[in-house]
């Protein structure tokens, strides 16, 4: 809770020292913590007591006399400070930071047009395949016809993308930093989940039956903290965040919800031009306008404190002062601006999950959904009245003109954003026809939408494979869905590996094994096998040996897994396979070949000789390291635990690896779900719950990390409030 105020705050290095001070440089120029004290003036009373009580109940355990503090505490000699509302919101401020940054993108789209074409670049982001699920389909709301863009918007790409020539062949690229230092993981724009729902029809029960696996970065302390609260008025239970007075996810005794990220674009970054005649003024429409500016001071541990200048736009801070190196990227005279509705002092997210909590039916929840502002999220819903349904839901931006994928000019007016897309034109839908709805970060909506939600969407290998095994269901179980959410196959090692074993193959009993391997793998990423491990390398060695040669020094921060783009280049952008720093021709064939040779070698080096022996979950394995903690020599080391782990990038059962660091930590499990649920609504305390880490933030603890194991391997818990005798109680008497 302390540690999570403090990243909101841009407070770390006063505690932990230099190592954060590029986070709370950027966290002080968003300010997003003034931001949550801003947003407390728009909250109900209802709502301002509860986070009144919730912080004076906070105060009053670190009031009261008792054992020493948690080892953070005591390794760094600090103390908690007394607990504010604030402190609270910020929780909602910092995960909409995470789960809303596509402006990476945007910079990366800006720094790569310096040499390559815009057909290049579009290629680099594939298009949603035609064929793709989409999880609302017509009719959802109103239907005009659609477009992908805003008039003028192609015109403003071409503009902003297509700046300089592709380099000569054989010449030498610069390398050039992109996007400036790297930003914890825990922040870092790598979100993804899942959500099902089917209703009674499709059940044995006869009642809905709902499944949600929120996707975050794997760490310890976690995000999550399973609770069963019981008052008078209500019965919750399910996932709350530490620091925050709600159930975030779960189930009230009458409806149950659950949560995946849209990928909605809510985020632009506007040039602005500087004022030639006006210091301290940058252009508009209507003339020189000074910057917003003001002063922050960031203590840091054992140096003099840093004074930071943020100035602030019409559009929103200055972004380019916050993140080095993205000043670079321009012409003498502008900066970079970020508008993004997160950055609102009108925010009323807290409310509407207030409202969740308490809502009794559909007409309560979609009360409770129109106020909730940031981040865009897609909800899922069930009761046990039989109702299921799904709303998209938090402010999306109207653009005058463009698609949100690069920067666009400030200065003109031309791109302004009009306000966001009304509630009640936001994708939902109640009872579908077929009686399932299903997301997995895919495609909300088809291109009869008459609004603009996204121009890139996640690949939908997730959402397809969850489909079919639905689908293949006569009437389903919670069992059926809790295998579900361990399901580990691969959809994109299925579409992939035709591909790649078509071509010839270098001759070698290494290669001739692994050929054999892949060509009879059933494409589960499970632990115990060497196939998801070759796969994976050999997918990683050909994207690199693919790209970067054109993308040179950007190379490192597009290093992720684009299983959709090798699939095009491989169909029908096979230019992308000639490297273009030789004077030769290269052909995919060759490009194959090479990097499943130079992949085995790899392999071999790290886990020995014998293909038989090599496993998956060597390398896939789960960590959790203290989200500050961990740039400690030693101590981050120290409060560190880890599981070996299935599935990948595109499997139901997601375990994200890293792809870039040292070869002894490639392919660790960095991000997947934390939380699984199962909610049954025939009788909702036999719903099912799992979080990754434990029960507890004390390293010292026995239930630190005590759960990791059973969650690796497909456990769950009931809170149903009987059973076993409980081993520990909490009760509360007001009186």
């Amino acid at each position: 809770m302390d540690f999570m105020r403090r990243t909101g705050a841009g407070r770390l290095s006063e505690v932990v020292g230099p190592a954060t001070l590029g986070f709370d440089r950027l966290m002080r120029g968003l300010g997003l913590y003034r931001l949550a004290e801003a947003s407390l003036d728009y909250l109900t009373p209802e709502v301002r007591a509860l986070l009144d009580a919730y912080a004076e109940g906070v105060n009053a355990f670190i009031a009261a006399p008792g054992g020493p503090w948690p080892p953070e505490f005591q390794l760094l000699g600090t103390e908690p400070e007394p607990w504010r509302p604030a402190d609270s919101l910020v929780w909602g401020r910092l995960m909409a930071f995470q789960l809303s940054s596509n402006w990476p993108d945007e910079v990366r789209r800006l720094q790569l047009a310096e040499r390559l074409t815009p057909a290049q670049i579009d290629s680099l982001w594939p298009a949603y395949p035609p064929d793709g699920p989409v999880t609302l389909t017509p009719p959802t709301g109103p239907r005009r016809a659609s477009r992908a863009a805003p008039p003028g918007a192609s015109d403003a790409r071409a503009a902003a993308v297509a700046r300089t020539p592709r380099p000569d062949r054989g010449a030498a690229a610069p390398t050039t930093p992109l996007l400036g230092e790297p930003l914890p993981w825990s922040w870092a724009p790598k979100d993804a989940s899942n959500l099902w729902v089917l209703d009674g029809a499709r059940t044995v029960t006869g009642r809905p039956i709902l499944a949600n696996d929120p996707h975050l970065p794997l760490e310890a302390p976690g995000q999550w903290y399973l609770a069963r609260i019981e008052t008078p008025a209500l019965t919750l239970a399910g996932a709350t965040a530490p620091g925050v007075p709600h159930l975030v996810v779960g189930h009230n005794g009458h409806i149950a919800w659950g949560f995946t990220t849209t990928h909605a674009d809510t985020q632009d970054l506007f040039v602005e031009r500087l004022s030639a005649d006006r210091p301290g003024h940058y252009d508009t429409p209507d003339g020189p306008r000074p910057f917003e500016v003001r002063e922050e001071v960031i203590a840091v541990r054992g140096q003099a404190p840093v004074v930071l200048t943020v100035r602030a736009t019409r559009h929103g801070p200055v972004f380019s002062d916050l993140r080095p190196g993205l000043a670079e990227t321009l012409p003498e005279g502008q900066v970079l601006a970020l508008a993004w509705p997160a950055l609102r002092a009108d925010d009323r997210t807290a409310e509407a999950v207030y409202r969740l909590n308490r809502a009794r039916g559909w007409p309560d929840f979609l009360a409770a959904m129109e106020r909730f502002d940031a981040p865009v999220q897609n909800v899922a819903y069930a009761d046990t009245a039989g109702t299921i349904g799904f709303v998209t839901a938090g402010r999306v931006p109207l653009r005058e003109a463009g698609d949100g994928r690069v920067p666009v000019p400030g200065w003109s007016g031309g791109h302004d954003w009009r306000g966001s897309i009304p509630f009640a034109e936001l994708p939902q839908v109640a009872n579908p026809p077929g009686g399932r709805i299903v997301n997995a970060n895919n495609r909300v909506v088809d291109g009869t939408y008459p609004h603009l939600i996204a121009a890139d969407w996640p690949d939908p290998y997730r959402a397809r494979r969850i489909a079919l095994v639905l689908d293949a269901l006569d009437k389903a179980t919670v069992e059926d869905s809790l295998a579900l959410q361990q399901d580990a196959v691969s959809l994109a090692a299925r579409r992939l590996l035709p591909l790649l074993l078509r071509h010839s193959l270098p001759e070698s009993e290494q290669v001739a094994r692994a050929r054999a391997l892949l060509a009879e793998w059933d494409h589960r990423m499970a632990r115990g096998r060497p196939e998801p491990l070759i796969f994976q390398a050999w997918l990683a060695a050909l994207n690199e040996a693919v790209l970067a040669d054109e993308l040179n020094g950007a190379f490192p921060s597009y290093q992720r897994a684009k299983a959709d783009l090798l699939v095009a280049v491989l169909t029908e952008r096979t230019e992308w396979c000639d490297d273009i720093t030789t004077h030769a021709t290269e052909t995919c064939d060759q490009l194959i070949g090479t990097a499943l040779s130079a992949t085995l070698k790899e392999i071999e080096a790290r886990f020995g000789p014998d293909i038989g022996d090599w496993r998956w979950g060597e390398a896939h394995v789960a960590r959790f390291p203290h989200p500050v903690l961990r740039h400690i020599p030693v101590i981050g080391d120290w409060l560190e635990f880890a599981v070996e782990a299935d599935g990948g990038f595109y499997t139901v059962n997601r375990g994200g690896p890293r792809l870039d660091g040292p070869p002894d930590s490639r392919f660790e499990d960095r991000h997947g779900p934390g939380f699984r649920a199962v909610y049954d609504l025939a009788n909702l305390d036999e719903s099912r719950f799992m979080i990754a880490t434990g029960q507890s933030g004390n390293p010292l603890s026995a239930h630190y990390g005590s759960l990791a194991s059973r969650w690796r391997d497909g456990d769950y818990l009931k809170l149903d409030g009987a059973g076993t005798e409980p081993r520990y109680r909490l009760t509360l008497d007001p009186g």
